[in-house]
């Protein structure tokens, strides 16, 4: 029986971004009839990708570099800035859908290194109770 007065953690916003989508996928999947493989894996690439975690570097960057590597994550942005955009703009649906789980997905992709680290581990020790539990990660 649980101690009274202790809640349990909340889940990482990555759990929960993941679940979201995966109840999303499932029923995207329930709706067509047919398995998402490429949706299913662009989510699971989405999923390793919020859990990078940025190397030490080993170099010194000159002033240079880091604008060369500040423009580039700016042309990142923007071309995701312009999906969504789209996408918001096209379907009236994705605008309520991307703003009513806001709350879920923004946390995730504005993790600082710390958190993303934390992220990594989330996933961690869920993987290895999984195993424990003789359950596949895959």
């Amino acid at each position: 029986m649980a101690e009274q007065g202790k809640e349990p953690p909340p889940p990482p916003p990555d759990a929960q971004l993941f679940g979201l989508l995966s109840n999303l996928l499932q029923q995207v999947e329930a709706l067509t009839n047919q398995e998402e493989v490429e949706l299913r894996a662009k989510i699971e690439a989405l999923g390793l990708e919020v859990t990078k975690v940025p190397s030490k570097s080993t170099q010194n960057l000159d002033e240079l570099e880091i604008a060369k590597e500040l423009d580039k994550l700016s042309a990142k942005l923007d071309d995701v800035d312009e999906m969504i955009s789209s996408a918001m703009a096209a379907d009236p649906q994705v605008k309520s859908l991307l703003s009513s789980t806001a709350d879920i997905w923004m946390p995730v992709i504005t993790a600082t290194s710390d958190e993303r680290l934390n992220f990594t581990a989330s996933i961690q020790n869920d993987n290895n109770r999984d195993e424990a539990n003789g359950k596949s990660s895959d």
